[in-house]
């Protein structure tokens, strides 16, 4: 496999901190790499540094000759008085790029909305990042470097963008670099991870969830070894001060299957306990949104008449964003709310909440509930810009119960990722994952019964949104939350509901029956003349979301599969035994007889390695049913 390119030894200094020490790495044809990493540990710097956007201090960065490579950043380079086609496509004439079925297809997976002559300057924050990726990806490039590139974007579009990413190149050509908190798209698009921390990377094989699976391993390894480096000192000890002692074994440590590493784990949530403490703080009257038709009235409307109505045409005017609406929210139901971008999900929350007053129908919110919002913008910090954590922290109670536990807000703040130095910190000097966990834990600190979240994964890192995850499992109320972060969506929420044309349903499936849902409902383009594509797939319903025919499996053969997984699962359980009997009579065995010790050692691997193929086997036979 040819190397893409790669670093040798490199390490990089910032005025304050060490970024890298020491790293080098290479990039191959066909890989998919996603990057992960705590917030301010160079993620983004490692991609400017391969990229060659940065030096490094030291060593070196290599690229193969004529390599050509895309770098979509966090933030873009547009130019506001550019218009969108310009933007896109560049001088171009038109049947350069309209005569091209890539560059159709991108168009209308990103920017089927957005006015084509439109003024970049006016464009919204998602709208703009849609044409920045556009922009990239109609663009032909050996390596393809994404930092946040999901950010901003709808889940329908994310789930556009992980189908690309996964066909734009033929197995084995071009290269991924991908550094994105959105671990739903790094199980779905990477095939490789690096982890960088305390200035090194570090290298995993397979998707998210086999890095966290290695992660976890890796910790425990380290664990054990740290634990067998202490019994070594204590055995030295005693040897010093009594004498020799008697031989003993020597210790081992097995790897246990990933079904063992989890099979001790309680479930996330006691739901039981939750909804019975939820009732006891909210009653049984908490939201009710009965049959509810809400919008916008045109405002030049209202304040001038509706003669004025033809000179500034308002295509949004009059026309209702919810329609029919009927949405009953109890004690300790946690509500995960699907759409795209402008599909009325703010609405919504602000009828639920009350500013908003629906055009008909009613809302009846019951007595004892406190709400409690994480908006996207923070807007709640802006009085505090000039505060001390220290500071506003003092303003609340000095110890509160979370997880059935008293704590402080200090120590709240502690488990979000603050150390005790942060919390003279201005709150104006935080970064933005910083201020969305402090606000995140002033919100709690309030004591709501209904709690609103709004993209609250925004700027957070993969570790810190398990630890935000893991803090929202034990919080007694109802939570509705809003995002775009399909992993997040799943963990946090039981039961999803979906906005599509205005009106509102409940989708068991949860987000791949929203995906199916949205891919036949269709996109709605053409606006300011932009252009305007059919999706592939839209309006079949055996479509998959990614717009691909969906083959589906006779009961006959989903039978014979079914037989043959538990077939598999029978001989796995079978040779995990026979392993346990092997390394049983290891441990007997004469620890100065290394013949019979090379010899018992290898008929472990053979059973292993057996335990292996037979894993792999009904991974295969698992996906078939699943397809």
């Amino acid at each position: 496999m040819a190397i893409l390119l790669g670093c040798d030894s490199i390490s990089l200094d910032f005025p304050t901190k060490r970024v890298f020490t020491n790293v080098t790495l290479g990039v191959n044809e066909g890989d998919r790499i996603g990057i992960v990493g705590r917030n301010g540990d160079g993620k983004s710097t490692l991609i400017n540094l391969l990229a060659g956007i940065l030096e490094p201090d030291d060593g070196r960065v290599t690229h193969r000759r004529n390599l050509s490579v895309g770098l979509l950043g966090q933030r873009d380079s547009l130019d506001d008085s550019d218009t969108v086609r310009h933007a896109v496509v560049g001088s171009a004439p038109e049947y350069e790029w309209a005569s091209s079925p890539r560059v159709r297809e991108i168009l209308s997976g990103l920017i089927p909305d957005v006015p084509w002559e439109g003024a970049v300057g006016t464009l919204s924050g998602g709208q703009r990042r849609r044409v920045d990726l556009a922009r990239l990806l109609i663009g032909t490039y050996d390596v393809l470097m994404l930092d946040e590139p999901t950010n901003h974007l709808d889940m329908r579009t994310i789930n556009w963008l992980a189908h690309h990413l996964k066909t734009r190149w033929q197995a084995g050509a071009g290269a991924l670099l991908m550094v994105t908190h959105d671990r739903w798209f790094l199980d779905e698009v990477c095939t490789s991870m690096w982890e960088v921390h305390d200035g090194s990377v570090d290298p995993f094989e397979g998707g998210y969830s086999a890095y966290t699976l290695q992660r976890v391993e890796r910790d425990r390894r380290a664990q054990v070894e740290e634990e067998r480096r202490r019994n070594m000192a204590r055995k030295e000890l005693a040897w010093l001060s009594r004498g020799a002692q008697a031989r003993s074994t020597k210790p081992k440590f097995r790897v246990e299957a990933a079904r063992e590493l989890i099979a001790d784990v309680p479930p996330l949530r006691n739901e039981l306990e939750l909804k019975r403490l939820a009732v006891a703080r909210l009653g049984k009257q908490v939201i009710d949104v009965l049959d509810v038709t809400a919008g916008y009235p045109d405002p030049l409307k209202e304040r001038n008449g509706s003669e004025h109505r033809q000179e500034v045409p308002n295509e949004r005017a009059d026309k209702p964003v919810l329609e029919n609406v009927t949405w009953l929210i109890g004690a300790g139901d946690r509500f995960g709310l699907l759409g795209e971008n402008g599909a009325g999900k703010s609405t919504l929350i602000d009828i639920i909440q009350g500013k908003l007053k629906p055009l008909s129908g009613r809302v009846k919110i019951g007595q004892t509930v406190r709400f409690g919002v994480l908006s996207q913008q923070l807007d709640e910090l802006q009085p505090l810009l000039n505060d001390t954590i220290r500071e506003v922290l003092s303003r609340y109670k000095r110890s509160y119960i979370i997880d059935g536990k008293e704590t402080s807000p200090e120590k709240l703040l502690e488990r979000l990722g603050f150390t005790q130095e942060q919390l003279w910190s201005r709150i104006g000097d935080l970064s933005g994952g910083q201020r969305r966990r402090l606000q995140l834990m002033l919100t709690l600190l309030k004591e709501p019964n209904v709690l609103i979240l709004d993209e609250p994964g925004n700027d957070l890192d993969t570790d810190m949104l398990a630890i935000v995850e893991d803090l929202l499992d034990g919080w007694p109320g109802t939570l509705i939350l809003v995002t775009h972060d399909r992993y997040l969506m799943e963990r946090v929420t039981d039961q999803q509901f979906a906005l599509i044309d205005g009106h509102l349903r409940h989708v068991p499936g949860g987000v791949d029956e929203y995906l199916r849902l949205a891919s036949s409902a269709g996109l709605s383009g053409g606006q300011g003349g932009s252009p305007t594509f059919a999706r592939a797939g839209a309006g079949k319903p055996d479509a998959k979301p990614d717009g691909t025919a969906s083959t589906g499996l006779s009961n006959a053969e989903r039978q014979r599969l079914r037989k043959e997984a538990a077939s598999l699962e029978r001989r796995m359980d079978t040779q995990r035994k026979r392993i346990d009997e092997l390394e049983a009579q290891m441990a007997a065995v004469d620890p100065t007889d290394y013949l019979a010790l090379e010899t018992q050692q290898r008929k472990i691997d053979e059973a292993r390695a057996a335990i292996d193929d037979l894993e792999t086997a009904w991974l295969e036979v698992s996906e078939q049913l699943e397809s």
